[in-house]
């Protein structure tokens, strides 16, 4: 399965829309376009197993470029477009790019790392030129339209958010001759959900995120139509379900959170008859959420979880899911261990550290300690993402927090994830994070930051009464014993939450 195989079928059928600018990319243009820049890349001396990285916006062409990539062999590195100078520069040197590409939009922080990234021989811009780069149109235009004589299979080697510490580039274990690049994911979105020449793929989330890029590339494999959305809004989402017809979409939870927070007459508004297939993952989903999305949607909603890592890949979908509440699925790549800190396994229903035995093996790049502590510490080769959580007797997990994240208030573990998904269905609260702040008598405390949804009600009043609130639905030991407001949190568009950040405001000594 190849897109170049559907530009020969059907050359003018849509490959890619553009919500917002309603851009049409055909797939004879994303076939020409991709085999160009892989000319060029081969042009400048790149050979299967080298690297290109790009930081864009949702670009027009941001999946033809990362295609052309992939045509030719290279691993490629899609950057956040939020990114620093410090921290872009970090990524670029880090992955080892031979080229980077980027745009006008983002000329200001991409054109100030030039001097920190010697190793990058190319810079390309598109709409426009920077000191230090050149025209990506010009550069490519002169490319035969062909695919390259040696065309072969290439990679994504992405970064994790950095929502913990640092950005980690994530690579294979494997050497690059050995990889199987259409091989589990492809497979199991073939098995799952049956995209096909007539889905209508809808992709509301920045694409530098490894589940958007690689399920847009996949979509692309079967000949679908991608529709991206430059930023996602919930009710344009709505829109496009019904303007394009919409068959598959991928969300997060702080979506579905927004989606079901429109006014009733906005959520009728939308013939939503198309969607088959609502597929969200990247964040344990709060019960309530999940639950009125299946009463609005049916039962067609799939959870899965993963990581950029690719080590593992649990599934459930909604009928199973109603009889495991809360559940993120049972392994169909891997399988699930859970151990306390010295590795022993604990038993069914107890929590601890969530580790995978038998998933593909990983390293992040270019540091040795990073990739031994996602290890587990008895050397077996089990790997893990940091999340905690437990099995219950039918082999479903469920995850309670972030390893990085858990409380221990006088002894106790306090896992926030808990009472962010009680606070999060407040119809006061836009947004929350819970996390543990220094208390001297019991270590930490818990503590909520919250966005209000109506700015003036932030204060003590909705203070107390978010705490009681929580206390209706949790141990009391588990709610936070106080209550911050802001006027935004700090989110990763893809919908994680920077609690670091947040965190470290009250940890002045870990910052």
């Amino acid at each position: 399965m190849h897109p170049g195989a559907f530009a020969a079928q059907t050359p003018d059928k849509p490959a890619v829309i553009m919500a917002g600018s309603g851009r049409v990319i055909t797939y004879r243009e994303f076939d020409e376009e991709s085999n160009r820049l892989a000319h060029l890349f081969r042009a400048a001396g790149l050979q299967p197993g080298d690297h290109v990285a790009f930081m864009l916006e949702n670009h027009p062409l941001f999946l033809t470029i990362a295609w052309a990539a992939h045509r030719c062999g290279l691993y490629y590195t899609a950057i956040s477009s939020h990114l620093q100078p410090e921290e872009l520069a970090y990524v670029i040197g880090n992955c080892g790019a031979r080229v980077f590409i980027s745009s006008a939009k983002l000329a200001g922080v991409a054109s100030s790392v030039a001097e920190a990234t010697p190793g990058v021989e190319l810079r390309l811009m598109l709409d426009g030129v920077a000191p230090g780069f050149v025209s990506y149109e010009e550069a490519t235009s002169a490319q035969p339209a062909t695919p390259v004589e040696d065309e072969c299979q290439g990679m994504d080697m992405l970064y994790s958010s950095g929502t913990t510490g640092r950005p980690k580039g994530v690579k294979p274990a494997l050497s690059h001759a050995a990889l199987d690049v259409a091989g589990p994911l492809m497979r199991l979105i073939q098995f799952l959900f049956a995209p096909a020449a007539d889905s209508v793929y809808l992709s509301p989330a920045p694409l530098y995120h490894a589940a958007p890029l690689r399920f847009c590339l996949n979509f692309l494999r079967f000949g679908a139509t991608v529709v991206v959305m430059e930023r996602f809004d919930p009710e344009e989402a709505l829109r496009l379900i019904e303007a394009h017809r919409v068959t598959h979409a991928q969300w997060v939870p702080t979506m579905f959170i927004k989606m079901l927070k429109l006014p009733p007459e906005a959520r009728k508004r939308y013939d939503l008859s198309s969607l088959t297939c609502a597929i969200h993952a990247a964040a344990p989903c709060p019960v309530p959420v999940k639950e009125q999305m299946i009463d609005w949607w049916g039962p067609i909603v799939h959870e899965y979880y993963a990581g950029t890592e690719g080590n593992c890949f649990l599934y459930v979908g909604s009928r199973e899911w109603l009889e495991h509440k809360g559940t993120v699925g049972r392994p169909l790549l891997g399988q699930v261990r859970i151990c306390d800190e010295e590795g022993d396994e604990l038993p069914t229903g107890e929590p601890g550290t969530v580790f995978i035995e038998g998933g593909p093996a990983f390293v992040y790049h270019g540091d040795p300690d990073k990739t031994r502590a996602a290890q587990d510490p008895r050397g077996r080769g089990w790997t893990t993402l940091g999340d905690i959580g437990y099995v219950d007797e039918e082999g479903f997990l469920y995850l309670t927090d972030r390893r990085a994240y858990m409380i221990i208030s006088g002894g106790v573990n306090v896992y926030p994830q808990e009472a962010e998904n009680v606070l999060s269905v407040h119809p006061k609260v836009a947004d929350v994070a819970v996390f543990g702040v220094p208390d001297e008598e019991m270590g930490e405390q818990v503590k909520a930051v919250v966005q209000p949804a109506f700015p003036g009600d932030a204060g003590p009043e909705l203070e107390s009464e978010l705490i009681a609130y929580c206390r209706e639905h949790l141990a009391h030991y588990k709610c936070p014993k106080s209550v911050d407001f802001r006027d935004e949190l700090p989110r990763h568009p893809t919908g994680k939450l920077y609690k670091r950040h947040l965190r470290d405001e009250y940890w002045p000594s870990t910052s």
